[in-house]
């Protein structure tokens, strides 16, 4: 049985694996997406939601208009904005209908995924690869020490530091003005 440091390792070496699949160009697209958008509305479901919930805090903390979508302040998306959500097994039926509701407005729309082939994928304006075990195909011998699709999750947190890392080069961010952006009410 492995004890804690080693599974901690090995999970920390499955997300690096899938992070170096990923091109610097994927970074700076999604960056390029972010930085025209007027307003960023973002989604997802299941612990891929905590993803898209923390990836918004950060979008916010570069001086980013960012909502979650399903908070009662999130405003209406429609031309000059982006709809931004997560569909780790390539589809899930909420995101294919908010990616309908936001194309219909006039939005952009962005599809983080490790399915790129997937029905959510194939609707959206532009697709970010994240090529990483989801729950979807997570079944019989697991080659993830991660489970139920948890390579996916944690490859998102450290992509998504990557992206804002980025964001505040490219936006000239100093660290005191992100900070002045973070909630005092935790």
């Amino acid at each position: 049985m492995a004890d804690a440091t080693e599974l901690g390792v090995a999970a920390a070496r499955e997300v690096a694996a899938v992070l170096e699949r990923v091109p610097v160009e994927t970074v700076e697209e999604m960056c390029g997406e972010l930085e025209r958008a007027k307003r960023i509305a973002l989604y997802g479901v299941g612990r891929e939601g905590l993803m898209m919930r923390a990836l918004a805090m950060r979008l916010y903390h570069v001086g980013l208009d960012a909502h979650v979508v399903g908070d009662m302040s999130t405003p209406p998306v429609g031309s000059g904005d982006l709809f931004l959500a997560s569909a780790g097994p390539g589809a899930f039926s909420t995101v294919l209908a908010l990616l309908g509701v936001a194309h219909s407005a006039g939005a952009r729309t962005m599809i983080v995924t490790a399915q790129p082939d997937g029905d959510a994928p194939r609707e959206a304006d532009v697709v970010v690869h994240l090529p990483a075990q989801t729950m979807a195909d997570d079944r019989g011998p697991s080659t993830s020490v991660l489970p139920m699709g948890s390579l996916y999750e944690a490859a998102q947190l450290l992509f998504f530091d990557v992206v804002s890392i980025r964001l505040r080069e490219r936006l000239g961010q100093e660290p005191e003005a992100m900070r002045s952006r973070h909630t005092n009410l935790e």
